[in-house]
């Protein structure tokens, strides 16, 4: 089974040792992954996905924060599709379970 979901969100970055750039999973999209994290985690409550996001698509991980999910925003997507803190972004997100 595939749980595919669409959703768009703004642009954040954390700043850490490492700049990081994430978009906030929406409440309602974040209710159906819970729905599934216990089948698809590989720990930690980070949960395995694909992501596309213009006419980049790449593998990665949900953060788990604050009840919801983060979607980390690789450079190797943030570059080519030219994204900036504060923009909005739109994303399609695929878990396999």
């Amino acid at each position: 089974m595939l749980v595919k979901l669409t959703f768009s969100g703004d642009m954040f970055e954390w700043r850490g040792p490492s700049p990081f750039y994430f978009v906030r999973v929406p409440d309602v999209e974040a209710a159906r992954i819970a729905e599934v994290a216990s089948m698809v985690t590989y720990g930690w409550g980070v949960i395995p996905v694909t992501v596309t996001i213009g006419s980049s698509t790449v593998t990665t991980s949900l953060f788990p924060k604050d009840g919801g999910y983060l979607v980390p925003i690789k450079n190797s997507v943030r570059l080519p599709e030219k994204l900036s803190v504060g923009d909005l972004v739109n994303v399609t997100l695929s878990i396999a379970v």
